[in-house]
């Protein structure tokens, strides 16, 4: 199949932006973004050009490093599923494809398709954790837990904090990455201790780099981990549980 590629280049943060077009004529349905991107690569390689620059890991939807935006939408057309796994069968012979970073204000490119999430990390630094006493690991069963709520907190675990939630808000919200953190921390067993303080510390951070909810639900509709909608109203639960809360926790 024929792709007409707009790929974005950019030397650095401090640098102009551009989109390059690419010609691609022997692409095949079955490649990834990521594969059509490293075949577009190898090319250039060989004609002694620079390649394009772009995120890339484990390549099987779990570390998240791959996101990037086509036909602006974050990782591609197909629904809830990371560029690394999203295929060419969903585009069509002589489509034009705009393949760019991940857009936010809280995403500053490094260079062409790599961005800087660091403003998530440190969402999590504010509350990540657990308290644990030192010493000798508790047997398996010493906190007990039942299995609805260990498949709930495990589904938000899920999330792999690509920030295609980020990207796909108008606002540039953070809301569905910090919530699926809140509601995963809040129900496990070891993670109770200190609730109220993550909540308030995630959050206050999450709101000075992100902008403010937007309310429509583009985040779960092109979440890779398919983290439910609701974890976005875990955010003003948590704020007001901790508010009212004569304890931290």
């Amino acid at each position: 199949m024929k792709l007409t590629l707009d790929i974005w280049r950019q030397e650095g943060p401090n640098h102009a932006g551009h989109f390059e077009t690419v010609e691609v004529p022997d692409a095949v349905p079955q490649m990834s973004i990521l594969e059509l991107l490293d075949h577009v690569n190898n090319r250039y390689t060989e004609e002694n050009k620079e390649p394009f620059a772009f995120g890339s890991d484990c390549r099987e939807g779990i570390c998240g490093t791959c996101g990037l935006t086509v036909n602006g939408r974050p990782h591609g057309a197909e629904q809830n599923t990371p560029a690394c796994q999203q295929r060419l069968v969903n585009y069509n012979d002589g489509d034009h494809l705009k393949i760019e970073p991940m857009r936010s204000a809280a995403f500053p490119v490094i260079r062409d398709m790599v961005i800087d999430r660091s403003a998530l990390d440190r969402v999590m630094q504010q509350g990540g954790y657990v308290s644990i006493n030192a010493g000798t690991a508790p047997d398996a069963d010493t906190l007990h837990t039942n299995h609805q709520t260990a498949e709930l907190a495990l589904d938000h675990a899920a999330c792999i904090g690509c920030g295609a939630c980020v990207a796909a808000c108008p606002n540039g919200a953070a809301h569905l990455f910090t919530g699926a953190k809140l509601v995963h921390l809040k129900l496990s067993p070891l993670g109770k201790e200190e609730r109220g303080k993550r909540a308030r510390q995630m959050i206050d951070d999450m709101e000075t780099n992100f902008g403010p909810c937007s309310l429509y639900g583009e985040c779960a509709d092109v979440c890779p981990a398919g983290i439910p909608l609701t974890a976005v109203a875990a955010i003003n639960k948590e704020r007001a549980r901790a508010a009212f809360s004569a304890k931290d926790n």
